[in-house]
């Protein structure tokens, strides 16, 4: 968002920066004329808070172009919560300065913001102590590996143990079914972890008291806050949501070879997928069926009016050709959005096209 000229020039060299897909608000004073607007490809708006309030759930991170003390005004009334607010960078004009200001590590703004200053040759401002310390916060895997922080309040106690030199020690659930994977993916950080069966994940010796505990489980698997040693955070795998689109008789196997291409963009494969989205009109379409009987996911079909809500929330990209013919725009990223509901969730991969299909994949918050 930019509310001056020079801002709005600094915001297009950020959205070269970047390989997600990048909107830009501008005050309509600057870009008055609807010919102008599509050609530097940007929305306009009357009111900036107005702007604001409609787009701060609507998008996973929001670049602000101007004085920091704007912004905080503007989005404080916002505030929800630090696993589920979306990442807030604030550039000064030039370019000089970029700062992380909101949800650095699980929202990701921190890596948001040192990415977009080693593009522009900017300074990047991270106040998170343990990012100024140099300390791997779980928070900060758990955001990486897609795992939902509980409780929130051990984040806090667990990072402040950090911070005091106490070191980390990764319990991961043997049952889980990518147990291995988050194992192989810890150890590249450089942590410590151990597989645990079900009977060692929540046991502390009193040789362990001191060291700080993690432990990666499902939901099912969690006890009652009065019976988690006092040392413990626990993380558990957030749902991955494909939405897919495909054109009419595609078969299965092309619908389950852009899964796996998919997933693999995302360095994971179809396996992590929990569940299968799309459009109500697509409800008898063999392929997409198919694909989830073979993957053995539940597959959820939404009503366009549903669909279209979500497509004006989070402002998605429509192509007049699918509109055409089956009535909206977008099938793949609203589809999946409409699966994860009031949990809302951030993209992971953005509409993709393959052979007669395209994919969406989303992490639910």
């Amino acid at each position: 968002m930019a509310l001056t000229g020079q801002a709005l020039q600094l915001a297009q060299n950020i959205r070269q920066c970047l390989d997600e897909y990048v909107d830009i608000y501008v005050s309509e004073k600057l870009v008055p004329d609807e010919d102008m607007q599509r050609r530097w490809r940007v929305h306009t708006f009357a009111k900036f808070s107005e702007a604001v309030e409609r787009n701060f759930s609507a998008y996973d991170g929001l670049i602000f172009v101007m004085a920091t003390g704007i912004v905080v005004r503007t989005i404080a009334p916002l505030l929800n919560d630090k696993l589920t607010d979306p990442a807030v960078v604030v550039f000064d004009e030039q370019g000089k300065h970029g700062i992380s200001l909101l949800s650095g590590h699980m929202g990701g703004a921190n890596e948001l913001t040192r990415q977009i200053c080693q593009s522009l040759g900017a300074g990047a401002v991270i106040t998170t102590a343990t990012d100024v310390n140099e300390k791997l916060a779980p928070d900060v895997l758990a955001a990486r590996l897609a795992l939902r922080p509980w409780p929130k309040v051990r984040i806090k106690s667990i990072n402040s143990g950090l911070l005091e030199g106490k070191t980390i020690h990764w319990r991961i659930d043997r049952s889980l079914p990518h147990s291995v994977f988050y194992k192989r993916r810890l150890e590249q950080e450089g942590q410590t972890a151990d597989l645990c069966v079900t009977s060692q994940l929540f046991a502390v010796l009193p040789e362990e008291k001191e060291q700080l505990e993690v432990v990666i489980t499902g939901e099912k698997q969690l006890p009652e806050l009065a019976e988690l040693p006092a040392n413990m955070l626990c993380l558990t795998p957030r749902r991955l949501i494909a939405g897919v689109g495909c054109r009419k008789g595609t078969p299965a196997a092309l619908v389950m070879s852009a899964l796996d291409a998919a997933c693999r963009m995302i360095g994971r494969d179809r396996s992590f997928i929990d569940e299968l989205a799309s459009t109500i009109v697509k409800k008898h379409e063999p392929g997409i069926v198919y694909a989830g009987d073979g993957m053995v996911r539940p597959v959820k079909f939404y009503e366009n009016d549903k669909m279209q809500q979500m497509i004006d929330t989070h402002q998605l990209d429509e192509s007049d050709f699918v509109k055409k013919h089956i009535g909206i725009g977008n099938v793949c990223e609203a589809a999946a959005y409409c699966s994860v509901a009031a949990r809302g969730g951030r993209i992971a991969l953005r509409k993709t096209n393959f052979e007669k299909v395209t994919v969406a994949l989303i992490w639910e918050k």
